[in-house]
């Protein structure tokens, strides 16, 4: 039997928690640490994601991105509540409406 390799177990990774019509989606790729967001519905941004992401090895800023990980960066920052903020404004919501997978809260310098 085959054990993944370390980069395999990173690209496998993924912890999902939901409160309300908010999915927070934690997952580790082979560069970067990626928090995102999707909205379900809510007065004009169903369907809106917003990603928060950092390298891997979790010294760099946080950059957040409109449109999932993979969207245009639109801002960044050193902290994790200063980029829940962000992305709570983009998403319509209150910063204590989005649910943080426990593995994604040591995000941040």
């Amino acid at each position: 039997m085959a054990f993944p390799t370390r980069s395999e177990r990173r690209s496998m990774s993924e912890t999902t928690a939901t409160a309300g019509d908010v999915t927070a989606r934690y997952a580790e790729t082979g560069a970067e640490r990626r928090l995102t967001f999707e909205r379900t519905g809510g007065a004009g941004a169903g369907g809106r994601s917003v990603a928060i992401a950092q390298n891997l090895d979790g010294y760099a800023m946080l950059m957040v991105r409109v449109g999932g990980p993979d969207g245009d960066e639109v801002e960044r920052y050193y902290g994790l509540d200063m980029a829940l903020d962000h992305a709570a404004e983009l998403l319509g919501v209150a910063p204590s409406e989005l649910p943080v997978p426990d593995a994604a809260a040591d995000m941040g310098m």
